[in-house]
């Protein structure tokens, strides 16, 4: 079995209905740290920040400070992430792409269920997911590859041009985020459909 059928037959695979539009969000195979999108942007914070900006509270770090943030699973000590918030136990950052792009990704450490990500068009909020959207125990375990996963947001004829990633705890633990205009990822998420079955799906409210 080759890599690509590999990853679609392991990946778990959620659609979030806004109306007729849906939203794929997939996992990559366990122990993946990095996008598997061609050509997408990805951006690993070893030179900063790597967006077109960044505001709110966050800190880029290393390693592990008890009661605040852990390095996502498998990354070494000196590896550069991101952590959400800063310094304060509740926050956001704000991450401009500088561009429009319909495929986001990221490594997402020890996954909470406090954890959020919202996506957002000209100031217009596309769609927001919390840990419990991406993990069927978002408990935050920092070391169990269910909740250290590379997590992918397909959403098809949408757009968006800001990522909020928020908490209210310590804390949102990511790296190596990627993003990207991809022509067809309804193709994907039914390849996906069919190879891996439909594990959850879940109607969204319109906004």
């Amino acid at each position: 079995m080759n890599r690509f059928c590999q990853w679609m037959t392991t990946l778990a695979l959620t659609l979030a209905f806004t109306g007729a539009q849906a939203t794929v969000i997939t996992q990559s195979d366990e122990g993946e740290m990095h996008t598997e999108v061609a050509g997408a942007t990805e951006i690993n914070f070893g030179e900063g920040c790597g967006y077109a900006s960044c505001s709110g509270d966050f800190q880029i770090v290393t390693g592990d400070l008890s009661g605040r943030y852990a390095a996502p699973a498998g990354t070494g000590s000196d590896n550069p992430y991101l952590s959400v918030p800063n310094p304060n136990q509740s926050g956001t950052a704000i991450l401009e792409l500088g561009e429009t792009a319909n495929y986001f990704g990221l490594y997402w450490g020890s996954i909470d269920s406090y954890n959020t990500i919202s996506f957002f068009l000209a100031g217009v909020l596309i769609d927001t997911f919390g840990g419990g959207d991406v993990a069927a125990h978002a408990d935050g375990n920092q070391l169990v590859s269910a909740t250290n996963r590379f997590i992918n947001f397909f959403f098809g004829d949408l757009r968006f041009d800001q990522v909020h990633l928020a908490s209210d705890n310590y804390a949102f633990e990511s790296d190596n985020h990627a993003y990207a205009t991809v022509s067809e990822p309804g193709t994907l998420a039914l390849m996906g459909i069919a190879l891996a079955g439909l594990l959850m799906a879940r109607r969204r409210r319109q906004h």
